[in-house]
């Protein structure tokens, strides 16, 4: 028993993108039409929720030097 192991020709692979693209739109829009005054009253909880995130990635290089340790004084 062989296995064909090829990438499937490109001409099936193009046509699976735009009815993936399609689906996913229709499935936002009608989870915003559903869910709108819920996602828009969590919006100031997510938003602080990134300020931990924020301070993590934007502090992230501070204390580490790239050539090695140096005397900061």
């Amino acid at each position: 028993m062989s296995h064909d192991l090829r990438p499937a020709p490109a001409a099936t692979t193009w046509r699976f993108w735009p009815a993936l693209l399609l689906f996913g739109a229709i499935a936002l829009f009608l989870l915003w039409e559903e869910h709108e005054a819920h996602l828009l009253g969590a919006l100031p909880y997510l938003i602080l929720l990134l300020c931990p995130l924020l301070h993590l990635f934007m502090h992230r290089g501070h204390g580490r030097d790239k050539d090695g340790p140096h005397d900061h004084h």
